[in-house]
């Protein structure tokens, strides 16, 4: 069973705060375009629905990547203390299949499932066992399953529609806080693998949640958020290309790689080899100036920040 490991497990964020096109996994195609929405109070207009069809592309390319691992690969510890590659697919299908029962109101929706444990991690660790001795083939069914039928029913539902995930969010949110999980964990296999980690054109996504979550983030560390106020996320992807998220007028200013940012808001950030997920590796990022915090905000959030329960 995974122990110590606190990363995504009950999945994406806690709440909402007020791409491209292409085939997705088991063969599913984009979703339609949808009206378009503003985010996050800075960056591009992304349309609603290019959403859904990124959250196809993301578990696509997830497919591929458990297509490429050998037998032997799936009994390696992941890079996540006390998970093995397993347990990482294991976690995905499970959550998966409570993503879709919350969206159809079924027997192991969020709100009827999660309170029987007393925490997170103790559903998280649940959702683990599940795949204990189920073959690699098994394992990659029963995730692509329950992603599925995630994504049908979330097609069915307008962007708008509360989900009863956490505090509740919307379904367009919840597409993100899925994919950011998926991202997540596969980044998990693809560092303890030794993989090449591509920049996606779904990133934004991961980061824009990154910061939506903050105040949420905050409270789970026990900080208060400093008074008046602001953050805006100035990120640079490796092609050059700028991404802003929040407002123009923000207090604090946190710069730096998009996809750095991204590792730091998923916890995904590798320090030493003997403390790969050590609490002060985010930290590293800004003294060895790949991120730039200015602003006591901006600061709080490099050491805090979170996009999962």
């Amino acid at each position: 069973m995974p122990r110590g490991h606190r990363r995504p497990g009950v999945g994406g964020a806690l709440c909402d705060r007020g791409g491209r096109r292409g085939a997705g996994a088991s063969g599913v195609g984009a979703p339609a375009r949808g009206r378009r929405l503003g985010g996050n109070g800075g960056g591009a207009v992304i349309p609603v629905r290019e959403e859904l069809a990124d959250l196809a592309d993301e578990q696509r390319e997830f497919t591929e990547l458990l297509s490429a691992l050998q037998d032997a690969d799936w009994r390696r510890p992941s890079a996540a203390a006390g998970w093995t590659v397993a347990d990482q697919v294991a976690h995905l299908a499970d959550t998966e299949e409570v993503a879709a029962d919350t969206l159809a109101d079924g027997p192991r929706a969020f709100t009827k499932t999660v309170p029987q444990f007393a925490t997170a991690e103790d559903f998280t660790a649940a959702g683990c066992r599940r795949g204990d001795g189920l073959s690699p083939g098994d394992l990659t069914g029963w995730w692509d399953r329950a992603a599925a039928r995630t994504r049908r029913l979330l097609a069915e539902r307008g962007p708008e529609d509360r989900v009863a995930w956490g505090f509740g969010m919307t379904t367009e949110t919840f597409a993100a806080a899925r994919l950011m999980e998926h991202w997540a964990h596969g980044l998990d296999i693809r560092d303890a693998l030794g993989l090449p980690v591509h920049e996606t054109p779904r990133l934004p996504r991961i980061a824009a949640l990154g910061h939506s979550t903050l105040n949420y983030a905050l409270a789970v560390a026990r900080v208060q958020r400093p008074q008046g106020r602001t953050l805006r996320l100035e990120l640079t992807a490796r092609d050059g290309t700028g991404h802003v998220v929040g407002p123009a007028d923000a207090t604090d200013v946190l710069r730096g790689p998009l996809l750095e940012w991204c590792r730091v808001a998923t916890r995904r950030v590798r320090g030493s080899p003997n403390a790969p997920n050590a609490p002060n590796a985010p930290s590293a990022l800004v003294a060895e100036g790949a991120l730039t915090a200015e602003g006591e905000l901006a600061e709080l959030a490099v050491l805090h920040a979170r996009t999962y329960l």
